[in-house]
């Protein structure tokens, strides 16, 4: 007989493949209080836990050093860019709203609310910018920060990265 692939099991055999392309990694390496490296390691809690909250952030996580990868350097760790970090936000919040019944995380809750009105790119480019970042023209901040006055006056912006960088040619596989 065939078993019946649910979204959640089609979503755990994605992330696991991502996981052995990822590695996984105790080690980290840090300078000026950022992970380096050229590959990214994935914890290992990520391939067993299938909490709605902490595979939402697999799917940034992962996302967004996919990105970095793209990016390229002798650094990818280190890259950075407006587009990556909307698409990450993006798919944090596809994962959250596909695995997730409402409510559960207030940031996810929040920053859903924050796209749902169409502030994410001012989102982003207030709480994550980069002075390298070339940002879009048509950025209303006085808007988005009237928005958040009125709607979310306590939020605090949140990145939870479920994994590490290192250099590949540091880690050692048992």
């Amino acid at each position: 007989s065939t078993a019946r692939r649910t979204p959640m099991h089609s979503f755990r055999y994605a992330l696991c493949l991502l996981a052995l392309l990822a590695g996984c990694s105790g080690e980290i390496y840090l300078r000026d209080g950022v992970t380096d490296g050229d590959t990214f390691y994935l914890a290992e809690r990520a391939l067993t836990d299938d909490e709605p909250v902490l595979q939402s952030w697999v799917s940034y996580s992962l996302t967004l050093s996919a990105c970095k990868l793209a990016i390229g350097g002798d650094n990818p760790a280190r890259a950075s860019s407006f587009e990556c970090e909307m698409m990450a936000r993006n798919h944090l919040l596809d994962t959250w709203q596909e695995l997730s019944p409402a409510g559960g995380d207030s940031y996810l809750e929040e920053l859903n609310d924050v796209r749902e009105a169409g502030w994410l790119p001012e989102y982003v480019a207030g709480y994550f910018a980069h002075k390298d970042w070339r940002l879009p023209a048509d950025l209303d901040r006085d808007g988005f920060r009237g928005y958040l006055r009125r709607h979310h006056p306590r939020h605090r912006p949140q990145t939870r990265i479920v994994g590490s960088w290192n250099y590949a040619r540091n880690v050692r596989i048992p």
